[in-house]
């Protein structure tokens, strides 16, 4: 194998790039919009925000990844006395801290949690129904699905075990998540790879060496022409908002009693917004039927609750909604081995946070843009090999 084409130029199809290029490779990357980054992507300023909250945990393969090419950028150091503002939301009150078995549930190993059961289910009858409730909801930092109780034992209690680790395995990227992406776009061009921004594929290129498809799982099924390539993910409204800086407002606000996030990212990175204002990136999972008013109306009531004066000290709002972009989420009876295969045949690869790949959020996109180097330079030695014997045979 001489050359690659890779549509798509977000965490995945850099990864792969990189990847690619690096065995040497000769990569072409395709990338719909003027800018890299897919979901990485961080808006210009004045108010740095990524396309809800970001965070690179230190806990699986693409961390280790990133070091060894030295491409984790500097990251923000949360300061002590900003960590100890962590609230959580629970029986309708602001509380200092969570239930002492909300921690007692995230340690047990996600090994333990059955595949075929409902995390609700399974967890109530181990610690109760309060225990079950408040963990699933806790669990909605890295589900963005509005009811985790009702999805696999296990996908939950991973999310859970990661999210909840101590020391904790999240970590902030200065200046954004672009910063990571811009790294990667730099040492993708070192190693040599073309990189075509504003340029849209709307067909499988043919005779010009495996594709490898590194796009929403929407956008690639129309490529494959394939609509069976389709996993389900959640329905999250993303509410950003710049306040002017009041003194001892909350870091974060975790709903309890209802999957919510509400972080105030400038706790550890003042530089995503001007001075003397702060920014929060929120994600409220909404169900199928709801609106972005529900979700907007549930971000109210917690910054009701957190950020006295809230709306008297707004300088600047923004709330959409994320439809099937936030990940794969995985039903009882069913893992990540279930999801649309990396390998379709004829030469076409998938990668990207809802294709069959382990992982928990961006981990996902890494691992299956990896595996998709790997089996592409598998099924290129198999070819040749195979040739080899025909010529051989000739002779």
């Amino acid at each position: 194998m001489r050359k690659l084409t890779i549509i798509g130029g977000g965490f995945a199809g850099l990864t792969a790039a990189i990847t690619a290029a690096e065995a040497g490779i000769e990569v072409t990357l395709h990338e719909a919009h003027r800018t890299l980054g897919g979901r990485g992507r961080t808006a210009d300023g004045p108010y740095r925000t990524n396309e809800g909250p970001h965070a690179l945990y230190n806990g699986g393969p693409h961390w280790t990844w990133l070091e060894q090419r030295g491409l984790v950028p500097p990251l923000a150091v949360l300061p002590t006395a900003e960590a100890l503002r962590f609230r959580v939301h629970l029986d309708g009150a602001v509380r200092r801290t969570p239930p002492l078995s909300l921690f007692r549930q995230a340690r047990r190993s996600p090994e333990q949690a059955p595949v075929d059961l409902d995390f609700r289910t399974w967890a109530t009858g181990l610690a109760g129904e309060r225990t079950a409730r408040v963990a699933a909801a806790y669990s909605g930092v890295a589900l963005f699905h509005h009811d985790p109780g009702s999805l696999s034992a296990r996908f939950v209690q991973e999310r859970l075990h990661r999210a909840a680790a101590l020391p904790p395995e999240a970590h902030y990227v200065r200046g954004g998540w672009g910063e990571l992406i811009e790294r990667m776009a730099t040492r993708a061009r070192e190693l040599g790879v073309r990189i075509e921004t504003s340029s849209r594929v709307d067909s499988l290129p043919l005779g010009g060496g495996p594709v490898i498809v590194a796009t929403a799982l929407p956008a690639a099924a129309r490529l494959l022409g394939d609509p069976s390539v389709t996993w389900e993910s959640g329905r999250t409204v993303l509410f950003d908002l710049a306040l002017r800086t009041r003194k001892g407002d909350p870091f974060v606000v975790s709903d309890l009693d209802a999957p919510g996030w509400i972080e105030r990212f400038t706790a550890q990175d003042p530089s995503l917004a001007p001075a003397g204002q702060q920014l929060l990136q929120a994600q409220l999972p909404i169900g199928p039927e709801a609106s972005k008013a529900d979700g907007v109306a549930h971000a109210e009531r917690l910054l009701d609750l957190g950020f006295p004066g809230w709306r008297e000290r707004t300088v600047w709002r923004r709330e959409s909604v994320s439809q099937g972009r936030t990940g794969a989420v995985d039903r009882p009876g069913t893992t990540w081995r279930d999801r649309p295969a990396v390998d379709r045949g004829d030469g076409v690869y998938l990668a990207g946070d809802q294709v069959a790949a382990p992982g928990v959020l961006s981990e996902v996109s890494f691992t299956s843009a990896v595996e998709a180097v790997s089996l592409a330079l598998r099924a290129d030695l198999v070819d040749r090999r195979h040739k080899h014997g025909l010529d051989l045979k000739r002779a």
